[in-house]
Parts: structure tokens; sequence; C-alpha cells
């Protein structure tokens, strides 16, 4: 109450002696002082000036995002929800859907540094400290594939980094070449002779895919003399702590009969199948040629891949770091098991 009486106060001396703030000046405050700015001057250029002092690396980093970033951006910076994704996208700036992260659009690491420091974490902005901000720029790097887990990260470092889309903007020049084609009076009415309609607005990711992974076995016919199949019995309590597990892996990958292509290609039936052989799915170039040197998903390879995807297929687009418990790799196996 003695705030909001002060306030009426004040605004009432101002009402009733405006002649007392003649000329833009008010007559409250005073010039800030060069340490008070430093305080608040955190500006980092794409050169690296204005970075601070310290260091961090992803293993470090990666404590801090689990902490402070995974609740938003998901363990392995794959996004929840709407959070947005922070890692993932390499080579999707072509496609109708980029996925534009800071692996596949950023050009400049100082905005990384620069925003997270500002910024994040979100409600509790301005607290992380210089090594915390360095350490969890590096987790977003090393997820990305952009960096090994023990690179430091540091002032001195920090131009070792090349971003994959330094080259991918251009000067924006269009106050010199377009800004002259929009002066004048507006056209308002009978502004073309002829009008057509050239394209069609298309929304993305609603019309479900048809196509699934097809294995050579799959698609042999099986005889009639053929005894049939065993059916091999899951382990319930582990398929169901798998599908907790797989929450993880929802934003970048799909499974069942519904399945489509995300940022990862759908999981359906890939216990046994070739790899690399998803329809519709753009590969990396390393998938690939594991994919023709006759790599196949057997439990086993999958629960390599998964305990640490980037060191068992360098170059993989997987941008997390894995399942260290191989627990947990056998409930996500069950689980893409079970499902059909």
């Amino acid at each position: 109450m003695l705030k909001y009486l002060n306030f009426i106060g004040a605004t009432a001396l101002i009402l009733a002696a405006p002649s007392a703030y003649a000329g833009g000046k008010h007559g409250l405050g005073r010039s800030a002082l060069p340490e008070e700015i430093a305080a608040w001057d955190g500006d980092v250029s794409p050169n690296g000036k204005g970075l601070p002092a310290g260091s961090g690396d992803a293993l470090v980093g990666e404590e801090i995002f689990a902490d402070k970033c995974a609740s938003c951006h998901g363990d392995f910076a794959e996004g929840i929800d709407n959070w947005p994704k922070l890692a993932g996208g390499i080579d999707t700036l072509d496609h109708d859907d980029p996925l534009k992260t800071v692996g596949s659009y950023w050009p400049y690491l100082s905005t990384t540094f620069d925003y997270v420091k500002r910024s994040m974490p979100f409600g509790n902005a301005g607290t992380l400290t210089d090594d915390e901000t360095y350490a969890l720029v590096a987790y977003i790097l090393y997820s990305n594939d952009m960096i090994e887990d023990d690179f430091v990260l540091s002032k001195e470092t920090f131009s070792d980094v090349a971003m994959r889309n330094a080259d991918g903007f251009i000067i924006d020049d269009r106050a010199e070449t377009e800004y002259a084609k929009w002066t004048g009076e507006p056209c308002m009415q009978n502004c073309k002779d002829d009008v057509k309609v050239t394209m069609r607005a298309m929304v993305l990711d609603v019309t479900p895919s048809e196509t699934g992974i097809d294995t050579p076995a799959a698609a042999e016919e099986t005889s009639q003399e053929e005894a049939p199949a065993a059916v091999e019995v899951l382990d319930a309590e582990l398929v169901e702590k798998g599908k907790k597990i797989f929450k993880k892996c929802k934003s970048c990958h799909q499974i069942g009969a519904k399945a489509k292509n995300k940022t990862g290609p759908i999981l359906t039936g890939i216990i046994g199948s070739p790899a690399g052989v998803v329809d519709g799915f753009k590969y990396s170039k390393s998938m690939k040629a594991a994919a023709e040197g006759g790599l196949v998903w057997t439990e086993e390879q999958i629960a390599a891949f998964l305990a640490k995807p980037k060191a068992y297929l360098k170059g993989t687009k997987m941008s997390f770091a894995g399942l260290k418990k191989e627990q947990d790799q056998l409930a996500i196996i069950e689980y893409l098991k079970s499902v059909e």
C-alpha cells in the first residue's frame, strides 16, 4: 500500500509541475558508472571479443544440462514437447520442414554462448557462471557431433570450433535492391490483369506414412510344409520399463503401425533388420556406408549402438550421448521387439 501511495504522489507531482521536467530531463537518477556498465555488458562478438575467462567440457556440461536444462530440452538436447531441439537437423535445411539447431543452422558459436549466458536457464536467467556456460555450450556442441567429449572449450579454443552453417548466410541488401519497388501509393484494387493461384499452403507432418521396414526375410513366402516359428515370450516388466525410457527417443523416432519418419527413422521392426532400409529417410553417409558393409540390427548391435552412438558409428546423426546402463539398453530392445 505504501508503494502504491508513493506512486500516486509522484504522479501527482509530475502532473502538477510539468515545467520542472521540460526539455526531456526529469531530474531523476544519475549516469551509470563504468563499473556498473561493465557488470551488465556481456556482449560476445563472432570473433570471440568479449568472451570471459573460464572453461568447460562436455562431460561436466552433461551434468549441468541434466540438472538445469533437460526439463525443457530433454536429456540429450532433443527437445521436449514444443521446447526447442538443440541438436540434430544436419543436412535438413533444404527440406520442406528443416530442423534448425546449433549444429545445423546457427552460424556463430558466439551467439550460442551469449544467449545461454544471458537467457538460460528458463525462469532463472543470468545465474550461470562463466565456467558453467562454457561447459553447457560444449555439451551442446558434443550433442551435435562437433567436438569430442574431452574438448575443453575456453576463450583460447573458441575459434577452433567450425560451425557447419558459417557460410550459409548472405548480406541483407534489400534496402538497395528491393525497397525502391515498394515506394509510392500501394495499389488496392485491379492491380493485375490476370490473377491465378501459383502455389498452395502445405501443412507438414500430418499425413501418416504407409511405409515401413521391409526385410528380405519378411518378403519370403512361408512354405506350407515349413513348421511354424516359435513365438518368443517377452519380459512384460522389461517391456514396460523400455516404454518409459523410449520417451527420451520420441522426439526423433516413432514406432508402431502409424509411425512416420521424423528427425530419425521409424523403428518399427528394426530388430533383425538390415541397417539403412527405412523408405524415405535420408541417412548419414556413415550409416549408408555401414549398410553397404552389411550391418544388421541384431540385439547385440543395437545394444552397442545405444551404449554410445558416436563411438559406435562416427558421423551418426544421433544427438545424445547414449544409455550407459546395460539394463536400460535391454529394456529399450525388449520394447522395440514388442511393437509391430
